[in-house]
């Protein structure tokens, strides 16, 4: 990391300008000072330590580009959780957060706060705490920011670039680092309230930080704490009742006709779309009653099908006027519906407590060791009831009214097929993951000398532990809940139908109407005890580090860094017994043997958590060098930047990785050119590697209609299935190549206080560690090609899908990052205005899963995903000693449907034919979005502050973003789901 101090270049106008602006955005590596940071308000900081290099050298300036926030420009972003100002720079693509995730039952991420630079994934971007790794809070090894100390936070370093040579592991899209005021001295609190224009997601955060010198100011001591509680925003209901008084809502789905070659597009964008297999109390969907729905009071009536459809009552259940591939129809009665049934931000709160002691052995060296204690709890839905389809009643079921029994009779059937919303039940699922992390940090740092030359170390070792458990709540346990729909009468009682399942407790429940199930049923049902996950991650790092100038060349001191690291990563799983099988985890006396239930598990409707464990550990030692090449006033200052870094790991052997690079600070005034090549690298993480079975359940999963089905298989229609993807001890750490080249104009002395810089960056991925979708794995299959056939089985009531793990796939991606400021005064306004931007185009992100047969896909400009064309931020500020304002535009560009395998062709007629990579569609473009955010500030003069936010002044609403099934169809990665948002705090410090 590279020390630069405050005084380098055109000095006084520059430090000044840093130490007073009230907005502190510095563009690291975008502007020729952009690595110099603010100091904080209550410390005199002389060296600043930025992220990209490991060289420590006055004056020395990295080739990677690095962008920094400021404290006080992450203050301005007035957020409870510090990580969404962050993710609103333009190269953070597809992060994760409090809003995303809220629609999975069983990931366990919901409510993580993870970093995804250039869209590549929270797994390929190293999150550093003081230049130091923190243990994971899930089993893909990613932390959770949520569990950082931020009020102690005075800058965020990103970088834009690959830096494993550097850091090792994960750095392949980049590195972001929270650096913390390790001698904060005096006291500084902060309070802020938030809510919608809804009405909803109340947010209250609290946080204090003291810190203390003794000892003649040799031992310094700090510590802060923090509460911070979101309310979240709730799920709507069914049918299009979005949450509060949001209106955006339309069932947008991509209907499959199932057709390919006929010329027309396969896929239509319609909205209002309606699932016609199941309603919200009740559908018959085949046979000569077909389209008999059940009204809340179990009241049978004729079902309005969109379109003017008209039930064909027969055996496959199609409906002439809608799409019976897709199972869709468009319009009618919609009240059945169950997308828009999740929450659109979890439920959180946050407790965070750190403390730090750092005792000064002389002036030049320090020990210290810090402890940061930390919880977070959220909760979400992610859908209301659990909609089921084709489920064979019988007609001799006694809960059926006499008129549908009659019914039954005249048209000499005894079965038919059913679906239902389960809005019966009077409680909806929801998830509650709870992450509690143990960090402790003991180490040294300093200077010494020898061989005559002074030298800098730093020394640490560093244990974590994170404890996340996940509670499922409300959630059918289908072996009983398919046994407690089939009732019978026996010596005139109502009972269920199994003898088996009779004498384990089962209790029947009438699902022809809304009539809420006896308490006794709902236990049966969805016992108390539901889907349960306790995972333990554990970390150890040991890490010493050396930089100093052992010689000089022509040009200047070379600068030599170098060190090593050793680490061990552990984790250990356990599920339940109903969703892992009781192999791994033996039944209790919560989870008692009942001999309805599978053994091998996946019992549960989603949820169904499974054991695992495993352990790698790692060997790394790396050197960096700087050679000064150039320095002269007519030819400029040029320097070569290399390093290397040797990683051996326990699972996967040894792995090299480097990086060359250089800058030329031009004899043209205030201009810069820079360019940095690397190996960069991502080790498998230990789901990846030792996981068992991560099971999800996929509603209305599409089966093909075209191609041959394997013996035995359906073809055509829709099921609910579970898609299995299991983890392979056998990966290779994916090996990256990353290239930048960029232009600097900094500060010219034609327009001081202007800076702008353009970098032009190409990555290339291979040995992608992925796993085939589930649809892709049956569409594959179906298509001919055989090895994938018996990796599914698609007939009810216990579809699945398995997927594992492989290094198959290979990611290219292309593009620019443009970055300008410029800072004036104007002589007849008082204070100081501040005009910044920052932009990122992604020109390419191909995505080839490495399987023959498959086509590569360019997602750059998918809005349903999270690498669109263009993605802007702009920032307009004013403020003086007392005052502050500024007006903020967040925008991206335009964009189209589609994802990582699948990229759509738009065309009305005369259309290719349709394959499962390049599919067809009528319509096929998303709106990009404008946010307008402005924020003021006030200081009393007696250390009070009062601050206040407006986010999404104008409440732009999403752009649907249609899928293949009823689901939420919005895409937080990229739009604002909440709407319009109102903040307002109070700072104090002394």
């Amino acid at each position: 990391m590279s020390a630069v101090n405050g005084t380098r270049g055109g000095p006084s106008f520059m430090s000044a300008l840093l130490a007073t602006s009230a907005f502190a955005t510095i563009i690291a590596g975008g502007a020729a000072y952009a690595q110099e940071a603010p100091a904080s308000d209550n410390s005199t900081v002389t060296e600043i330590v930025v992220t990209g290099s490991r060289i420590k050298s006055e004056g020395f300036t990295a080739p990677t580009p690095t962008q920094v926030l400021g404290q006080q420009e992450l203050e301005r972003a007035a957020q409870p959780n510090i990580f969404t100002a962050i993710t609103q720079l333009p190269s953070l693509q597809g992060s994760s957060g409090a809003t995303t995730g809220t629609f999975s039952t069983s990931s366990g991420q919901q409510g993580l706060s993870s970093f995804s630079l250039r869209g590549l994934g929270t797994i390929r971007t190293l999150t550093l705490l003081d230049g130091q790794r923190v243990v994971p809070a899930n089993v893909t090894g990613v932390p959770d920011i949520s569990l950082f100390p931020q009020l102690l936070v005075e800058r965020v370093d990103v970088v834009t670039g690959g830096a494993s040579a550097s850091y090792g592991s994960d750095a392949v899209g980049g590195v972001v680092n929270f650096v913390t005021n390790k001698k904060f001295e005096g006291f500084k609190a902060n309070v802020l309230g938030g809510v919608t224009t809804y009405g909803d997601n109340h947010q209250w955060l609290a946080q204090v930080a003291a810190g203390k010198n003794f000892m003649d100011n040799r031992l310094h001591v700090q510590v802060s704490g923090e509460y911070d509680w979101q309310e979240g925003v709730p799920a709507g209901g069914f049918g299009e009742d979005a949450p509060g008084s949001r209106d955006w809502y339309t069932t947008a789905t991509l209907v499959n006709r199932g057709v390919t070659n006929d010329g027309a597009p396969q896929y239509l964008y319609r909205e209002h779309a309606q699932a016609y297999q199941y309603t919200k109390y009740g559908l018959i969907s085949n046979g000569p009653l077909q389209g008999t729905a059940f009204d809340v009071n179990g009241n049978p009536f004729t079902f309005q099908y969109g379109g003017g459809g008209v039930p064909a009552k027969n055996a496959a259940g199609n409906v002439s006027g809608c799409y019976s591939n897709g199972g869709f129809c468009v319009g009618g009665d919609l009240s059945g519906n169950v997308g828009i049934g999740t929450s659109l931000q979890s439920r959180i709160k946050r407790m965070n407590s750190y403390g730090r002691i750092g005792y000064d052995l002389d002036d030049n060296n320090e020990i210290y060791a810090t402890l940061n204690v930390a919880r977070v709890e959220s909760s979400n839905q992610p859908n209301p009831g659990a909609a089921s389809t084709n489920l064979t009643m019988s007609c001799s079921n006694p809960f059926l009214p006499a008129s549908i029994v009659a019914a039954c009779a005249a048209n000499n059937i005894t079965t038919f097929n059913f679906g239902t919303s389960n809005a019966l039940l009077p409680r909806n699922i929801s998830v509650h993951p709870t992450r509690t992390q143990y960090r402790a940090v003991v180490g040294a740092d300093g200077k010494f000398n020898a061989l005559g030359k002074e030298w800098r170390y730093d020394a640490y070792y560093t244990h974590g532990q994170n404890t996340t458990n996940i509670h499922v709540n409300d959630i059918l346990l289908m072996p009983r809940y398919r046994a407690a729909i089939q009732a019978a009468t026996v010596n005139g009682q109502i009972v269920c139908a199994d003898p088996v399942a009779r004498a384990n407790g089962c209790v029947p429940i009438n699902i022809f109407g809304g009539k809420t199930p006896s308490e006794a049923a709902l236990a049966y049902i969805t016992p108390k005890n539901g889907p349960y996950q306790h995972s333990v991650q554990k970390q150890d790092v040991a890490s010493i580090n050396f930089s100093g100038e052992p010689f000089s060349s022509w040009a200047g001191p070379v600068s030599l860094a170098f060190g090593g690291e050793w680490r061990k990563e552990q984790y250990h799983v356990q599920g339940d017994p109903y969703g892992d099988g009781n192999t791994d985890s033996p039944n209790t006396a919560d989870y008692p043997n009942d001999p309805v239930l599978v053994a091998s598990g996946a019992n549960w409707f989603a949820g169904n958590y499974h054991s695992g464990r495993g352990s790698y550990s790692v060997k790394e030692a790396y050197a960096e060098v700087n050679i000064p090449l150039v320095n002269s006033d007519a030819a400029g200052r040029a320097n070569l930047n290399m390093a290397g870094r040797w990683t051996d790991y326990s699972t996967s052997g040894t792995v090299y990785t480097w990086k060359v690079g250089a800058t030329w600070d031009t004899p043209i005034d205030g201009v810069r050119l820079r360019a940095v090549t690397s190996r960069d690298v991502r080790a498998p993480n230990l789901s990846e590697l030792f996981a068992a079975p991560v099971t999800t359940t996929l509603p209305n999963f599409t089966i093909p209609s075209n191609g041959t089905p394997p013996a035995g298989q359906p073809s055509g229609g829709a099921v609910t299935a579970f898609q299995n993807v299991v983890g392979n001890p056998n990966l290779k750490p994916e090996i990256a190549k990353n290239v930048t080249i960029g232009a600097v104009l900094s500060n010219p002395q034609w327009l001081p206080g202007f800076s702008v810089s353009v970098d032009w960056y190409n990555i290339v991925l291979n040995g992608g560690i992925s796993s085939l979708g589930a649809q892709q794995i049956v569409n594959f299959c179906y298509a001919g090609m055989t090895q994938f056939c018996g990796a599914f089985n698609l007939n009810t009531p216990n579809a699945f899908i398995n997927s594992q793990t492989f290094n198959l796939a290979s990611i290219k991606t292309s593009g620019f990052d443009i970055e300008s400021s410029y800072r004036f005064e104007l002589p007849s306004v008082p204070g100081r205005f501040t005009v910044r931007g920052l932009a990122t185009n992604t020109h390419k992100f191909v995505t080839n899963p490495g399987i023959p047969g498959a086509v590569a896909v360019d997602s750059a400009g998918q809005n349903s995903g999270a690498t669109p064309d263009w993605k802007f931020l702009a920032i307009q500020s004013w403020d003086n000693d007392r005052f502050a304002f500024s007006v903020q535009e967040r925008w991206f560009s335009d964009g189209r449907f589609g994802g990582t395998t699948t990229d759509y062709i738009e065309c009305q007629s005369s259309c290719p034919v349709s394959t499962g990579s390049n599919p067809t569609i009528d319509y096929n473009r998303m709106k990009g979005a404008t946010y307008v955010d402005i924020s003021a500030s006030y200081k009393f003069g007696n250390g009070l502050q009062l601050y206040g936010k407006i986010d999404n002044l104008l409440d732009r609403d999403p752009t649907p973003s249609p899928q293949t099934n009823t689901g939420l169809d919005a895409n937080p990665a990229l739009y604002d789901l909440l709407g319009r948002f109102y903040h307002l705090g109070l700072r104090y410090s002394f």
